[in-house]
């Protein structure tokens, strides 16, 4: 059955799509286009060295919008049930300031600098890690974003994510894409602050006492100690009493569920 795709907003980014030229999606120019750039350009300065942080997979409930089969230029297209086991090769590509502010097929803002990726199949969001092949670079980025619907193209990065990965320098590249585990569940934020050093030890203590994996991630300039994740939400709970009574006061779950940064190891 053909779907209306402007019967959801999330899908606004596919009618976007229909009218780009460059990057993932081929287009032709419209007067009336929606987008204040008709041709999609780099922005006129390179991601920040925190923009090009891997996204911690962390478990994400799929989303509202995108996530139903549809059809663009009278072609369908199948939402895979899971991303589990995912892996795939072929022909990158990216897109930046044209659609820099504007909704992504699952109904967020599309930013540029953030480590993000459009894929015609996967479930909104995944989680996936693009390997240049012609480089060896490596990034994570999350798929929240529907295209590229040029053909013989997998992917459409952010312009972070490109940057990051050596594909703004030839504009597309040969890559392996692999959908990345995350479990789901309930987590635990153990404590937070401005300074990384001062969790270390306590990620470490924590994680053999409870025997629970943690983690300690970035959002915005503060550092969160995370333990989990669980499968019910009682062994959740009970871990906040637990974590209370042995002195983390501040010991809550973890609700912020979208991307945090997860920052790399510090050299030895």
């Amino acid at each position: 059955m053909m779907k209306t795709l402007v019967a959801n907003i999330g899908w606004i980014r596919f009618i976007g799509c229909t009218l780009l030229l460059l990057s993932g999606c081929q287009a032709t120019q419209q007067s009336d286009s929606r987008y204040t750039i008709k041709q999609d350009t780099a922005p006129t300065r390179v991601p920040l060295a925190h923009e090009t942080i891997d996204p911690t997979p962390i478990y994400e409930q799929p989303s509202r919008g995108g996530n139903k089969n549809y059809t663009v230029w009278g072609k369908d297209y199948q939402v895979l049930p899971t991303a589990e086991g995912f892996i795939e090769t072929g022909i990158a590509s990216w897109y930046g300031k044209k659609f820099h502010g504007h909704l992504t097929s699952n109904g967020e803002v599309y930013d540029m600098y953030s480590m993000s990726a459009a894929h015609k199949n996967l479930p909104l969001p995944t989680y996936v890690r693009v390997t240049n092949l012609d480089n060896g670079r490596k990034a994570v980025v999350r798929v929240n974003d529907r295209g590229p619907f040029h053909p013989g193209r997998i992917i459409d990065l952010s312009y972070a994510a490109a940057y990051k990965l050596g594909v703004t320098q030839t504009g597309t590249a040969k890559v392996k894409i692999e959908a990345l585990h995350s479990a789901p569940g309930y987590y635990i934020q153990v404590e937070k602050g401005q300074l990384k050093n001062t969790l270390e030890e306590k990620s470490t203590a924590i994680a053999a006492l409870f025997q629970l994996p943690t983690k300690i991630v970035e959002n915005s300039g503060t550092f969160h100690l995370i333990a989990g994740p669980m499968e019910e939400q009682a062994q959740a709970q009970q871990l906040v009493a637990d974590l209370i009574r042995s002195g983390y006061v501040n010991a809550q779950e973890f609700t912020n569920i979208r991307p945090v940064h997860e920052l790399p190891e510090q050299s030895q």
